[in-house]
């Protein structure tokens, strides 16, 4: 599912058309578009020099491969362990996700608990640092007996440890804008290296904007999945009630065709994060043509690899770098 118009004037003129629908009012219509036109034109942020983006997303000129929260098949995610091991299995840089503990502290966490991954149990809202270090990040992944000793890291610890290793960085910010953006702002004023090799992509528009508007120079991504306010990542429905559900899919369909007609011009964003089964040649030619650089997640089979280093030509995220795997949602 694309809601994919040929640039702003396609999205105008589909805002125009929607306007005239609803309202029957060519005035209203169109000072409703011309003044929607004017504010993007007004908030927009100019996204990165291209072939800055271009060094980062396809170092040396090459597709990158990119370790989904360290490489979570092969090593237990978002852990020290895992960005170590990416390295050691020849990933070009890896994906992590950036969450925060009760007294603010940014570390690694892909969920809103840490019963998943860890041996412990509650919400990160309710649990400070000093206890969720007591936690055993290792405990529940299949290698677990393999990683000993490890803990729950911090942003820093995790930054210091993937540039000690020369890898890309892609901060994946799952929510708390103001903080994540303060945070990482502080990051890459104490490691300006940062600003060549990482990339701050978020689901979240706002996020990428704030973050975006308080440093014109950190490159940024925005992540989509169609069908995600509806659906899970394994498909299935995210509501059982079916207004809720029907509902959610209209959502769906009217930020799939923000997402693509004028979010990812109002973010100012240069690279786009987009989940592999919506990506062709046709669809990363589009993007290029807007001078910006599509990587596709989760690529876990071979073949889908060989399809992306050289039909595609694409950057890719994946669970495991040394074999085929399901998708780790």
């Amino acid at each position: 599912m694309f809601c994919y118009s040929e640039g702003l004037l396609g999205a105008f003129t589909t805002v125009l058309l929607a306007a005239l629908v609803l309202s029957r009012s060519a005035v209203f219509s169109c000072l409703l578009t011309g003044g929607l036109y004017l504010a993007l034109r007004l908030l927009s942020l100019e996204p990165v020099a291209l072939q800055r983006a271009q060094q980062v997303v396809q170092p040396r000129g090459n597709p990158a491969r990119i370790a989904h929260r360290g490489g979570s098949h092969d090593a237990p995610e978002n852990t020290l362990a895992a960005i170590r091991q990416a390295a050691d299995n020849g990933a070009t840089g890896v994906e992590i996700d950036l969450e925060f503990t009760a007294d603010g502290i940014p570390i690694l966490m892909h969920d809103e608990t840490v019963d998943r991954t860890t041996d412990g149990s509650g919400s990160l809202r309710d649990l400070t640092f000093t206890e969720i270090r007591q936690f055993n990040p290792c405990a529940k992944h299949r290698l677990w007996r393999d990683y000993r000793g490890e803990k729950v890291p911090t942003l820093k610890e995790a930054v210091l440890e993937s540039m000690h290793n020369n890898l890309i960085i892609y901060f994946d910010v799952k929510g708390h804008a103001d903080q994540a953006v303060a945070a990482l702002r502080l990051l890459y004023l104490e490691y300006p290296r940062l600003y060549n090799t990482s990339v701050v992509c978020s689901f979240l528009p706002d996020v990428v904007y704030k973050m975006r508007k308080a440093d014109r120079n950190i490159i940024t991504a925005l992540t989509h999945r169609p069908w995600s306010f509806s659906h899970l990542g394994d498909g299935t429905p995210r509501y059982k009630s079916a207004w809720r559900h029907y509902l959610a899919e209209v959502v769906d369909v009217v930020m799939d065709w923000a997402m693509h007609n004028f979010l990812w011009h109002l973010c100012g964003t240069s690279v786009f994060l987009m989940q592999k089964n919506f990506i062709s040649q046709d669809y990363v030619k589009k993007w290029s043509s807007k001078g910006v650089q599509v990587v596709g997640w989760t690529v876990n089979s071979f073949a889908e690899k060989m399809y992306y280093e050289n039909v595609l030509q694409a950057t890719y995220i994946t669970d495991s770098m040394l074999e085929d795997c399901d998708p780790h949602y």
